[in-house]
């Protein structure tokens, strides 16, 4: 689910180093496609740290760009299509290229067609399970929650980026530093910067970096503590129909770690 956003932030800045992308630049020059006035404003950085403000393609901005923060998925679907004109290739080609490339071996975009080692989602209601049986997942919306991967591979997916082994240390600093506030309860009550499909927590004892999904009848967390090299990677096929209960097994499992000798 959202975890995958992370690979399309990081496919944008790759053509940024290329210098085929402007972080600044309205992303009418990159999606011309768009009649809308608001893309003429909208710029590639506000779309990666959802402060664009768009709430829909016929709808006015809910706010100004840059005044606040709106997380959803159809900031990051444009990205993908921004990938695609830029490098003058489907999303999916350039995702899956990079997976081969980092030795991702089970880790691919979602197709409607490769559909044969996927495992179902389930709601889980009161500890009653329920199958999933359709997804909201499409091909156009791959690049904001479309990745298949497993945690041996996203653990692969960790070590590469944040040891400088895709992105250089320039566009990783834009990647990983942020002003822009934003609450998530995996990461705690208070706001923490978010950054370029990241979230960034941070105090005198602790640092981590990560995301979450969820959707489907599936959950997912990837937290990297760059101070310890080590990995917190929690996929599940089963969400909570309670959303108070969102991620209270993430939560608990990262409390063992934190409090275990590996951090003493």
């Amino acid at each position: 689910m959202s975890n995958s956003k992370q690979i399309a932030a990081v496919l944008i800045l790759k053509e940024v180093e290329k210098g085929k992308i402007d972080l600044q630049s309205p992303i009418k020059k990159y999606l011309p496609f768009l009649r809308q006035i608001w893309a003429d404003t909208v710029t590639v950085h506000q779309l990666l740290n959802h402060t664009h403000g768009i709430d829909a393609i016929d709808k006015p901005l809910m706010f100004i760009p840059g005044s606040n923060f709106n997380y959803g998925n159809l900031s990051y679907i444009l990205l993908g299509k921004i990938v695609e004109f830029s490098s003058h290739k489907k999303y999916s080609e350039m995702a899956n290229e990079l997976f081969k490339k980092l030795d991702m071996k089970n880790t691919f975009t979602y197709s409607s067609s490769k559909t044969h080692n996927l495992v179902l989602g389930h709601i889980n209601n009161q500890n009653k399970f329920s199958v999933i049986n359709s997804t909201q997942i499409n091909e156009k919306s791959i690049s904001a929650d479309g990745i298949i991967t497993t945690a041996k591979d996203l653990t692969i997916w960790n070590n590469k980026l944040h040891k400088g082994k895709i992105l250089t240390p320039k566009t990783y600093k834009l990647m990983t530093t942020s002003k822009v506030l934003a609450q998530h309860n995996l990461f705690g009550k208070e706001k923490i910067p978010y950054g370029y499909g990241i979230r960034i927590y941070e105090n005198d004892f602790i640092k981590y970096i990560g995301h979450t999904g969820l959707g489907d009848g599936f959950l997912s967390i990837n937290l990297y503590f760059p101070n310890k090299d080590i990995s917190i990677i929690v996929l599940e096929n089963q969400m909570n129909e309670n959303k108070d209960l969102s991620y209270f097994f993430e939560i608990e499992i990262k409390k063992i770690v934190t409090n275990s000798r590996l951090f003493n």
